[in-house]
């Protein structure tokens, strides 16, 4: 079996269940050393027992295959724990090559009802999530390659979704955070390349813990891979992990159910100029409302059209590339 990892070494956060324990069970048969990451959580009865037992059970997974692991059970919204888990890769290791930002929670309600604490706590595992780690990953690469006098391997995969994509209207929270999440990615990979490293993120579709409410009418197929089965994201990950993505760098993919999706950056549409000093009210009345007159109503910069992304059902995009 190919190995194009093997030599590297990976910390996957989230990772003690759903899609992050399928990245990293990927990363560690493409042949990486693999930091598991997750949250240490109560057990059923509210106890501490067990509550390392996620990221652990993923070790013990990757290890009976013969691959390298261990567990970090710190919490990635936490800036010294961040911190932590980066230094326990280097020390464990002796380098870091790949991080993959998985961690997340879902606090979901309409932005008329939705808590400060559903909003800040969403806000916080996600976005300050991925910042926390991506700071320490970035220093670690940027004095790799100021010691190497030329560029260090670098990769870092985020997780956004396609609620930032489409809009998702009972998910203010979260579709926020997802879109800053895009916005981080975008920096990091220009500001990181000159040092080899690349920054990308995917949207995810998959059914986990944390989406089983959300995909509870789409119901499994009697026989074969559940098409929201989060092996269906894996291999990407593990594809813009290895070297021979190397010409790739701050794209947004959306992947599920055996089909990628290669999302375009946006378009400048249409645009105005003032043939006066500046705009008054009446001028952008006369250039604009004409403008959205005849757009379809309801439509807004959301595209709500990748929710309906199939394998099988896309015909034609872009440069005619299925």
């Amino acid at each position: 079996m190919s190995q194009p990892l093997k030599g590297r070494s990976a910390i996957v956060t989230g990772a003690g269940r759903g899609l992050g324990r399928a990245e990293a069970l990927e990363l560690a048969r493409l042949g990486a050393a693999v930091v598991v990451n997750d949250l240490g959580r109560p057990g059923r009865d509210g106890s501490g027992e067990g509550s390392a037992a996620p990221a652990e059970e993923v070790v013990r997974e990757i290890r009976t295959a013969g691959g390298t692991a261990l567990a970090h059970t710190g919490d990635v919204s936490d800036f010294a724990a961040a911190r932590d888990l980066v230094e326990l890769a280097v020390t464990e290791f002796g380098t870091l090559d790949i991080l993959v930002n998985n961690a997340g929670i879902l606090r979901d309600r309409m932005v008329f009802s939705m808590t400060e604490e559903e909003w800040d706590s969403v806000i916080r595992v996600h976005l300050k999530g991925h910042f926390n780690t991506t700071r320490f990953a970035a220093a670690h690469w940027r004095e790799r390659s100021k010691a190497a006098g030329g560029p260090a391997y670098g990769r870092i995969v985020n997780t956004s979704s396609e609620a930032f994509l489409a809009g998702s209207a009972g998910q203010p929270n979260y579709a926020a955070a997802k879109g800053g999440i895009v916005g981080l990615t975008t920096s990091t990979a220009l500001a990181l390349a000159k040092y080899g490293v690349t920054a990308n993120v995917i949207c995810p579709r998959a059914r986990t813990r944390m989406t089983e409410d959300v995909f509870a009418g789409l119901g499994r197929p009697g026989e074969g891979l559940d098409p929201l089965a989060p092996e269906h994201v894996a291999p990407l990950v593990g594809y813009l992990a290895s070297p021979a993505a190397a010409r790739i760098n701050g794209q947004l993919l959306v992947v599920h159910g055996g089909m990628v999706a290669v999302v375009e950056r946006p378009r400048v549409q249409a645009v105005f100029e003032s043939k006066q000093e500046t705009f008054s009210h009446e001028e952008l009345d006369a250039v604009l409302t004409p403008h959205y007159a005849g757009r379809p109503e309801g439509e807004t910069f959301a595209a709500a059209e990748v929710l309906g992304l199939r394998r099988g059902a896309v015909t034609e995009v872009g440069d005619g590339t299925r």
